[in-house]
Protein backbone atom coordinates (compact mmCIF):
# COMPACT_ATOMS: atom_id res chain seq x y z
CA UNK A 1 0.00 0.00 0.00
CA UNK A 2 1.09 3.81 -0.49
CA UNK A 3 2.21 5.72 1.73
CA UNK A 4 -0.88 7.13 3.38
CA UNK A 5 1.18 9.56 5.87
CA UNK A 6 3.14 11.23 2.50
CA UNK A 7 -0.21 11.28 0.73
CA UNK A 8 -2.24 13.28 3.35
CA UNK A 9 0.87 15.64 3.36
CA UNK A 10 0.74 16.27 -0.36
CA UNK A 11 -2.77 16.61 -0.05
CA UNK A 12 -3.24 18.78 2.62
CA UNK A 13 -5.41 17.08 4.18
CA UNK A 14 -6.46 17.97 7.49
CA UNK A 15 -10.03 17.61 8.39
CA UNK A 16 -11.96 13.99 8.10
CA UNK A 17 -15.33 14.21 9.00
CA UNK A 18 -17.83 11.00 9.75
CA UNK A 19 -21.39 9.98 9.87
CA UNK A 20 -20.41 6.98 11.51
CA UNK A 21 -23.49 4.63 10.26
CA UNK A 22 -24.73 1.19 10.40
CA UNK A 23 -24.19 0.11 14.54
CA UNK A 24 -27.72 -0.97 14.68
CA UNK A 25 -27.53 -2.97 11.28
CA UNK A 26 -24.18 -3.89 12.28
CA UNK A 27 -25.91 -6.32 15.09
CA UNK A 28 -29.13 -7.17 13.58
CA UNK A 29 -27.52 -9.07 10.73
CA UNK A 30 -25.92 -10.76 13.73
CA UNK A 31 -28.87 -11.38 15.95
CA UNK A 32 -27.58 -8.87 18.57
CA UNK A 33 -28.82 -6.19 20.36
CA UNK A 34 -28.08 -3.21 19.31
CA UNK A 35 -26.02 -1.97 22.65
CA UNK A 36 -23.29 -4.23 21.45
CA UNK A 37 -23.43 -2.42 18.13
CA UNK A 38 -22.92 0.46 19.47
CA UNK A 39 -19.85 -0.60 22.00
CA UNK A 40 -18.52 -2.48 18.60
CA UNK A 41 -18.87 1.40 17.40
CA UNK A 42 -16.65 2.73 20.43
CA UNK A 43 -13.84 0.30 19.37
CA UNK A 44 -13.88 1.46 15.76
CA UNK A 45 -14.19 5.19 16.49
CA UNK A 46 -10.62 4.03 18.54
CA UNK A 47 -9.07 2.23 15.92
CA UNK A 48 -9.87 5.77 13.58
CA UNK A 49 -8.43 7.95 16.01
CA UNK A 50 -4.76 6.09 16.20
CA UNK A 51 -5.31 5.30 12.44
CA UNK A 52 -5.58 9.75 12.36
CA UNK A 53 -2.44 9.95 14.53
CA UNK A 54 -0.48 7.82 12.58
CA UNK A 55 -1.58 9.19 9.38
CA UNK A 56 -1.20 12.54 9.86
CA UNK A 57 -4.69 13.72 9.88
CA UNK A 58 -5.09 16.74 12.94
CA UNK A 59 -8.39 16.98 12.88
CA UNK A 60 -11.81 14.21 13.01
CA UNK A 61 -14.86 14.98 13.48
CA UNK A 62 -17.63 12.28 14.20
CA UNK A 63 -21.44 12.70 14.62
CA UNK A 64 -22.36 10.60 17.63
CA UNK A 65 -25.96 11.65 18.63
CA UNK A 66 -28.13 13.73 16.50
CA UNK A 67 -31.19 16.22 17.39
CA UNK A 68 -33.17 13.68 15.65
CA UNK A 69 -31.98 10.86 17.71
CA UNK A 70 -34.33 11.96 20.92
CA UNK A 71 -37.50 10.39 19.06
CA UNK A 72 -35.87 6.68 19.11
CA UNK A 73 -36.70 4.37 21.69
CA UNK A 74 -35.81 5.59 25.55
CA UNK A 75 -34.03 2.38 26.28
CA UNK A 76 -31.94 3.18 23.46
CA UNK A 77 -31.44 6.79 24.44
CA UNK A 78 -31.01 6.16 28.12
CA UNK A 79 -28.14 3.48 27.10
CA UNK A 80 -26.06 6.02 24.59
CA UNK A 81 -26.10 8.17 27.15
CA UNK A 82 -24.42 6.30 29.56
CA UNK A 83 -22.24 4.53 26.61
CA UNK A 84 -20.57 8.09 26.22
CA UNK A 85 -20.55 8.76 29.95
CA UNK A 86 -18.60 5.82 30.71
CA UNK A 87 -16.65 5.55 27.54
CA UNK A 88 -14.64 9.31 28.33
CA UNK A 89 -14.53 7.73 32.35
CA UNK A 90 -12.79 4.39 30.67
CA UNK A 91 -10.65 6.12 27.91
CA UNK A 92 -9.87 9.90 28.93
CA UNK A 93 -6.35 8.80 30.48
CA UNK A 94 -5.80 6.67 27.85
CA UNK A 95 -6.52 9.56 25.16
CA UNK A 96 -5.02 12.00 27.41
CA UNK A 97 -1.90 10.39 27.64
CA UNK A 98 -2.07 9.96 23.50
CA UNK A 99 -2.49 13.63 23.30
CA UNK A 100 -5.32 14.02 21.86
CA UNK A 101 -7.83 16.84 22.19
CA UNK A 102 -11.44 16.71 22.92
CA UNK A 103 -14.27 18.88 22.13
CA UNK A 104 -17.74 18.25 21.91
CA UNK A 105 -20.19 20.45 19.54
CA UNK A 106 -23.68 20.59 19.45
CA UNK A 107 -26.06 21.72 22.22
CA UNK A 108 -25.07 19.69 25.18
CA UNK A 109 -27.20 21.73 27.41
CA UNK A 110 -29.85 19.52 26.93
CA UNK A 111 -28.22 16.61 28.35
CA UNK A 112 -28.04 15.65 32.54
CA UNK A 113 -26.00 18.02 34.64
CA UNK A 114 -23.90 14.58 35.74
CA UNK A 115 -23.07 14.03 32.12
CA UNK A 116 -22.11 17.36 30.61
CA UNK A 117 -19.67 17.46 34.04
CA UNK A 118 -18.23 14.28 32.34
CA UNK A 119 -17.86 16.42 29.08
CA UNK A 120 -16.41 19.58 30.56
CA UNK A 121 -13.75 17.65 32.21
CA UNK A 122 -13.02 15.60 29.19
CA UNK A 123 -12.54 19.01 27.47
CA UNK A 124 -10.73 20.37 30.37
CA UNK A 125 -8.09 17.67 30.85
CA UNK A 126 -7.05 18.05 26.96
CA UNK A 127 -7.32 21.42 25.97
CA UNK A 128 -3.49 22.40 26.35
CA UNK A 129 -2.89 18.73 24.03
CA UNK A 130 -1.63 18.91 20.77
CA UNK A 131 -2.22 15.90 19.05
CA UNK A 132 -5.67 14.70 16.74
CA UNK A 133 -8.60 17.29 17.46
CA UNK A 134 -11.50 14.85 18.24
CA UNK A 135 -14.59 17.24 17.52
CA UNK A 136 -17.85 14.67 18.60
CA UNK A 137 -20.90 15.84 17.21
CA UNK A 138 -23.38 15.24 20.52
CA UNK A 139 -26.97 16.20 20.12
CA UNK A 140 -26.09 17.97 16.99
CA UNK A 141 -28.05 19.50 14.17
CA UNK A 142 -26.37 21.41 11.59
CA UNK A 143 -29.72 23.25 11.33
CA UNK A 144 -29.86 24.00 15.06
CA UNK A 145 -26.11 25.30 15.09
CA UNK A 146 -27.11 27.87 12.18
CA UNK A 147 -29.89 29.02 14.55
CA UNK A 148 -27.78 29.38 17.68
CA UNK A 149 -25.16 30.86 15.74
CA UNK A 150 -27.49 33.45 13.95
CA UNK A 151 -29.14 33.87 17.78
CA UNK A 152 -25.77 34.61 18.93
CA UNK A 153 -24.79 37.44 16.20
CA UNK A 154 -28.24 39.01 17.10
CA UNK A 155 -27.43 39.10 20.62
CA UNK A 156 -24.22 41.09 19.69
CA UNK A 157 -25.67 43.20 18.07
CA UNK A 158 -23.68 42.69 14.12
CA UNK A 159 -25.34 43.97 11.29
CA UNK A 160 -22.71 43.54 8.73
CA UNK A 161 -23.29 40.06 8.40
CA UNK A 162 -21.40 37.47 5.68
CA UNK A 163 -19.82 34.18 5.39
CA UNK A 164 -16.88 34.89 7.91
CA UNK A 165 -19.56 36.07 10.95
CA UNK A 166 -21.78 33.57 10.54
CA UNK A 167 -18.34 30.66 10.70
CA UNK A 168 -16.93 32.58 13.75
CA UNK A 169 -20.17 31.93 15.65
CA UNK A 170 -20.63 27.74 14.66
CA UNK A 171 -19.62 25.51 17.11
CA UNK A 172 -16.66 24.71 14.76
CA UNK A 173 -14.79 27.83 14.92
CA UNK A 174 -11.91 26.93 15.41
CA UNK A 175 -10.99 24.31 13.23
CA UNK A 176 -11.19 24.26 9.59
CA UNK A 177 -13.79 22.81 7.37
CA UNK A 178 -13.84 19.33 6.56
CA UNK A 179 -11.61 18.46 3.14
CA UNK A 180 -13.40 14.89 3.10
CA UNK A 181 -17.15 14.07 4.79
CA UNK A 182 -16.96 9.52 4.99
CA UNK A 183 -20.54 7.90 5.60
CA UNK A 184 -20.42 4.26 6.50
CA UNK A 185 -23.73 1.67 6.03
CA UNK A 186 -24.35 2.79 2.32
CA UNK A 187 -27.04 5.66 3.10
CA UNK A 188 -26.49 8.34 0.10
CA UNK A 189 -27.67 11.44 2.73
CA UNK A 190 -26.26 14.13 4.89
CA UNK A 191 -28.12 13.49 7.57
CA UNK A 192 -28.39 17.46 9.38
CA UNK A 193 -24.78 16.85 9.64
CA UNK A 194 -22.44 20.11 9.29
CA UNK A 195 -24.61 22.01 6.25
CA UNK A 196 -22.38 24.84 6.38
CA UNK A 197 -18.80 23.67 6.70
CA UNK A 198 -19.29 20.76 4.08
CA UNK A 199 -19.90 22.91 0.91
CA UNK A 200 -16.95 21.77 -0.82
CA UNK A 201 -16.27 18.72 0.91
CA UNK A 202 -15.73 15.42 -0.74
CA UNK A 203 -18.11 13.15 -0.16
CA UNK A 204 -17.17 9.22 0.21
CA UNK A 205 -19.96 6.39 1.19
CA UNK A 206 -19.10 3.06 2.08
CA UNK A 207 -21.09 -0.06 2.56
CA UNK A 208 -19.25 -0.78 5.39
CA UNK A 209 -21.06 -0.68 8.86
CA UNK A 210 -19.25 1.29 10.73
CA UNK A 211 -18.47 -1.25 13.74
CA UNK A 212 -16.53 -3.00 10.80
CA UNK A 213 -14.29 0.99 10.19
CA UNK A 214 -10.95 0.28 10.51
CA UNK A 215 -7.15 2.01 9.77
CA UNK A 216 -7.12 -0.02 6.10
CA UNK A 217 -10.53 1.55 5.39
CA UNK A 218 -10.00 4.74 6.56
CA UNK A 219 -6.63 3.96 4.44
CA UNK A 220 -8.53 3.41 1.37
CA UNK A 221 -10.93 6.61 1.87
CA UNK A 222 -7.82 8.66 1.67
CA UNK A 223 -6.89 6.96 -1.39
CA UNK A 224 -9.91 7.65 -3.00
CA UNK A 225 -10.10 11.06 -1.87
CA UNK A 226 -6.10 11.62 -3.64
CA UNK A 227 -8.33 10.76 -6.58
CA UNK A 228 -10.61 13.89 -6.69
CA UNK A 229 -9.78 16.98 -8.26
CA UNK A 230 -11.59 19.82 -5.99
CA UNK A 231 -12.51 22.76 -7.47
CA UNK A 232 -14.31 24.37 -4.72
CA UNK A 233 -17.18 25.93 -6.69
CA UNK A 234 -14.93 27.07 -9.84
Amino acid sequence: MENIKEIVKECDLKHIAIIMDGNRRWAKERNLPSAVGHKKGVDALKTTMRACDDFGIKYLTVYAFSTENWNRKPEEVNFLMDLLGQTLKNELSEMDKNNVVITFIGDTTKLSDKLQMILKNAEDTTKNNTGVHLQIAFNYGARDEIVHALQGIVSEGITDIDEKVISSHLYTKNIPDPDVLIRTGGEMRISNYLLWQIAYSEFIVINDFWPEFNKEKLAECILEYKKRNRRFGK
